[in-house]
């Protein structure tokens, strides 16, 4: 089944096109030009699967877990798609997620769904990797917004 266009409701809003963003909500942005992405509230949760351990064959030293993230497994966001997305998404079951800006990689997107690192399968998959993006906490301070990263 070729999705050749959309519903409307199908996509979050893009980041860009709001004018006020709640305080609690963090916004993601490309770490090369620093376009805003996709808000906090746009992220799916998964159950975590068992990682590494799915393939025990190999055995996991401390060495080896991510730096940083602790019990995170996980090394992406799957995220809704966002409206800034729908051109690469047409008629295509799955390719790669480029920042609409500065077109830098960010990730994949599959329809049929793609394995998660901590070994979970999410379907479909809008799959942007933490690495390609900055996490930014907004603070309201009367109108303005001031970034804190």
């Amino acid at each position: 089944a070729e999705l050749q266009d959309l519903p409307r409701e199908v996509f979050a809003v893009d980041p860009t096109n709001m004018c006020q963003m709640p305080s609690t909500e963090v916004l993601y942005r490309c770490r090369k030009c620093r376009r805003s992405l996709f808000r906090s509230s746009s992220i799916l949760s998964h159950v975590e699967g068992d990682g590494p351990t799915a393939f025990i064959h190999k055995r996991i030293t401390e060495s080896t877990q991510l730096s940083g993230g602790g019990p995170d497994k996980c090394t992406s966001y799957f995220i809704e798609p966002v409206q800034w997305m729908e051109p690469a998404l047409l008629g295509v079951m799955e390719g790669q997620l480029l920042c609409p800006k500065c077109t830098s990689k960010l990730g994949s997107f599959s329809w049929r769904g793609e394995q998660c690192s901590c070994g979970r399968w999410v379907t479909p998959a809008f799959q942007i990797h933490k690495s390609r993006v900055d996490e930014v906490r907004t603070l309201p301070v009367g109108n303005l917004l001031t970034a804190n990263t």
